[in-house]
This record gives C-alpha cells, structure tokens and sequence, in this order.
C-alpha cells in the first residue's frame, strides 16, 4: 500500500505559471485561504494532487485485490464457483460504475470536498463490513457499500483535482491521478497475495487505516469547489437502469456457457439489457441531471474517450483476471509468488504514465495519439504472450516481457485517454464529465471480466492451453478495438486544443471577500 506521507511529499513537478488566456474557477471555500490575488502554493497543489491520487489508487487497488483471494474465499465457503465469486468484483464494479455520475452531480452542487469526504467514509465502513461478513452473499452485500462509497469519492476527486490545479500543471497531474489509478488496479493482485497468507479478510481491513488518514488529509489541504448554478436532484433512476443493464449483460455472459449461447434465457437477459439501456438514454434526453449528459457524448473527442475507454478496460479487467487464474491454476504459483510475478508491470506504469506519455503528447500533436500507442503495445503484449504460453513455467523467458511491455501500454494509455476526455470539459463540467469517463472504466471491467469467466467456464485438464489461449484473444480483441477507436476519433484531433465545449451552465464569478479563485483554462488542459 502507497503510504499517505508518499502520496503527500511526491514531486508532481506541477508548473503553477499560468497562460493569459485562463479564466477562474469558483471555487466556494478553502480549508486554508490564500490572500487575494494569490497563485496556488506549489507544495500545496502537490498536496491536494497527492491526496486526491491516493482515493483513487484505494478504490483502484480494491477493484482487483480481491482476485487472488477468490481462492482463499471459496476454501473458507465450500461449494462456492469461479461465477458466483466473480461477483463479488463485478457487484462492486456495478455499483461503482452506476454511481458514478450522478455522484459527480452531487459533488458539482453540494460540495466537491464534502462529496469526496463521505464516499472515504463509506468506503471504509464498507471495507469494515467485507471483513466480517460471514459468507459471499453478505461479503457482496458489503462490496456495494464499499462501491458507493468508490462512487462518491472517484469523480468527486478528479473534479476537484481538475478544480485545484492551474491548466499548464493539469496535463501532469491527471496523468499522475490516473496513472495511481491504474497502477493500485495492476497492484493489487500483489498486495492482495500478500495478504491472504494472514487471511483473505485483511485484502479489506487494509483500507481502514488509510482511509482515516486520507479523511484527515482531505479535511486539512484540499479546497472546496462546486458549481454554484448546479440544480435539480440527479436522475437516480436511470443510475438504476445503467447498473441493470451492465448487471444483466454480465449476468448473461456468465451463465452463457451453462445455459447455451442460443438458448432463450441467455436471448432474454441481453433484450432485458437493451431495454434498461434505452429507457436510460431516454431519461437523459429528458431529465434536467441526467445520468449520462448526451451533450458531452455530441463532442468527437469525449464519446471517442469514452468508447475507447470501455474497450480498454474490458481487456484492461479480462488481463489482469486472466494473468492471476493462469499463474495459480497453471504454473501452480502461490498466491505470494503470483503477486510478484505481475509485480514488474506495475512498475513500469508510473514512469511511462508521469514522463512519457505528457512528452509524447506533446511531441505527437495531443494524447490521442498516444492513447493509439499505448492500445498497440498492449495488444502486442498479450499477442507475445499468446505465442509464448506453455504449461511449464518460463517465467524469465515467456511471461516478464510480456508483463514489462503491458505495463509500458498501461502507463501510455490510460492517463491519455482521461486527457484526451476531460480537455472537452468546462469548469461547470468537471463532475459530470469525469464521472462520465470513470464509468466507461468501470462498464468496460465488468463486460471484460464476465466474458473472460466465460471462457473459463470450459477450463479442462486436457486443454489448459487452448482455454487461455481463447481468454488471451478476447484481452487482444478488446486492446485492439480500443485502438481502433482511438485512431479514427481521436488520433486526426490536436487533442492540446480542446474541443468546442458543451453547453451549460458557467459558475457564478466569486464574491470579492472570498479566497483567490483557482486558475483554470475554460477549454481544458
């Protein structure tokens, strides 16, 4: 676990010098109010990021924690399938992705820090309640609140961020938010195997800790912000429809191979899927906060962020899933030895994430074009994977490379396309939109995950090989298509530039006696 005094005294190396061009940004209050006329502190920009990088990096790490403790579950509860564990990510990543925008409607018009606050609050009581629950039906009872409380905190955090550090800095410290994001996601097989040798039930005591402190570091450094126009209750009904749907999809794609692919129940629930999805879309036609803003998807450079995103993440969960069973099914690794194996891609997130990839945007023409990159290397990771796997284990030789180039392809891609999304963004925009791209993350892990239990649905002893082989195509399919997408909506675009913004609402200029606003660029990063 990155330790809270890390995330606070990291080097960010944030320019805080600010353009002409900038306009301000309302900010509503701060925990420590500079004079007039101030710029933002450094080292408390590099706070506020540090501090907010760390929620995501919890609620990153718990998403995928948990796979290597499914063993250790399933041992203490008899009679319990890889299917009905598998819901205990995919219930949490349901619930993380439906809550996700109206919950950064909520940060926009109550309060960002406030919103930010409560979803720790929540997150830890969940993760409290993981602990003790006495069987899977109430440990993935315990998983929604614990992705509620994700919910609140993740747009919360990234609208705040967005909201805190001047536009030249942004670029570097997006790519820092997200690549802690990504880097807890990879790591978290790692701490997670760690931890089941004491027991499965610390894979969730270990966020109460951090989660108090992250609580007390939020209160004392991070500003206050919101959109003081913001009106209306979020549509929590069509939250409702967007979390059956993905639920229905996933339920139908892990039943899939017991029920038959052409059998009619598998047909009913992908019908029962659309019709939630539609009557969503509808809703957000008509509702004054809806849960998808159809607005922002009108912008070429937000919907290709936003698709390339769900494929992405589809592969992003199915690989991470996939290295895990392999490596304790196959090469028979202990849960510890199988955490560090995957270690060295994690490592490689960071550097490419922080350095790289901003350099590369800017040499390229915008991080579309690094996203094409990123999306390419991952598919050429698993591609070396697929030609190299063998039942006897060559880790040096077959599996390092390729976790070495994956990681590279993470660090590149997923800090680019929440880039790419959010330089559409105007301030009134920052909740909803970056909760618009963290759900694409989360629809796309839940789609990826139940097809990858799917395919090893059909695991056999006498064909190992070929079953992951099968799950290996699917993770490559997914990077590719991400690719794809990225090319054709994201790669012609000088994503410096931002978009034409989406309409709605401007922030109501500050009152003389409040605190300096926040320098932000209207157009985004």
């Amino acid at each position: 676990m990155v330790g809270l005094d890390f995330g606070l005294t990291l080097n960010f190396g944030l320019t805080l010098n600010s353009g002409p061009t900038e306009a301000p940004v309302t900010t509503r209050s701060s925990s420590r109010p500079s004079g007039a006329g101030e710029a933002p502190d450094a080292r408390r920009v590099a706070a506020v990021v540090g501090v907010l990088s760390l929620a995501v990096f919890m609620s990153s790490l718990d998403l995928f924690i948990v796979n290597l403790a499914f063993p250790y579950i399933a041992k203490q509860y008899p009679g319990t399938s890889l299917s009905s564990l598998s819901w205990v990510l995919n219930g949490y990543t349901i619930v993380f992705a439906a809550a996700l925008v109206p919950a950064g409607r909520w940060a926009d018009r109550v309060g960002r820090r406030r919103v930010f606050v409560i979803g720790l609050a929540a997150f830890s009581i969940g993760s409290l309640l993981c602990g003790v629950a006495p069987g899977v039906a109430a440990l993935i009872a315990a998983r929604v609140i614990q992705a509620a409380g994700a919910g609140l905190m993740v747009p919360a955090s990234l609208s705040l961020l967005l909201a805190a550090v001047p536009a030249p800095a942004r670029p570097r410290a997006i790519g820092t938010w997200s690549a802690l994001g990504a880097f807890g996601a990879a790591l978290g097989p790692v701490i997670g195997g760690s931890l089941v040798q004491v027991s499965w039930r610390w894979v969730f005591w270990i966020n109460l800790p951090v989660g108090v402190a992250a609580i007390i570091a939020a209160i004392r450094v991070v500003p206050e912000s919101g959109d003081d126009q913001a009106k209306g209750r979020p549509d929590l009904a069509g939250a409702g429809l967007l979390a059956a749907a993905v639920g229905l999809v996933a339920l139908a794609l892990v039943k899939a191979p017991g029920w038959g692919w052409s059998s009619a129940s598998f047909a009913a629930l992908l019908a029962a899927s659309m019709a939630c999805g539609t009557a969503m879309v509808v809703r957000s036609r008509r509702h004054h906060s809806p849960v998808i803003e159809l607005s922002l998807l009108r912008s070429r450079q937000f919907s290709g962020a936003f698709v390339a995103s769900i494929l992405y993440y589809a592969g992003f969960g199915a690989f991470v899933l996939n290295s895990v069973e392999f490596l304790t099914g196959v090469w028979h690794y202990s849960a510890v030895v199988a955490g560090l194996a995957i270690a060295p891609g994690p490592l490689m997130v960071l550097p490419f994430a922080r350095v790289i990839a901003p350099r590369a945007a800017a040499w390229l023409g915008g991080p579309g074009r690094v996203a094409v990159i990123g999306c390419a290397v991952n598919a050429g990771a698993q591609l070396f994977w697929y030609i190299q796997i063998q039942v006897d284990p060559a880790y040096l030789t077959h599996l390092l490379p390729a976790q070495l180039l994956g990681g590279a392809g993470v660090g590149l891609t997923i800090p680019s396309l929440l880039a790419a999304g959010s330089a559409t963004l105007t301030p009134a925009r920052f909740g909803t939109g970056s909760g618009i791209l963290n759900t694409a993350r989360q629809i796309g892990t839940v789609l990826g995950v139940a097809g990858l239990v799917a395919i090893l649905a059909h695991l056999s002893p006498a064909d190992l090989i070929g079953v992951y082989r099968n799950g290996l195509i699917l993770i490559i399919g997914f990077f590719a298509a991400a690719g794809v997408t990225s090319v054709v909506l994201l790669s012609s675009l000088n994503t410096r530039r931002a978009a034409a913004p989406a309409p709605g609402p401007t922030p109501r200029p500050a009152p003389t006696a409040t605190p300096a606003p926040v320098v932000a660029d209207q157009e985004g990063a």
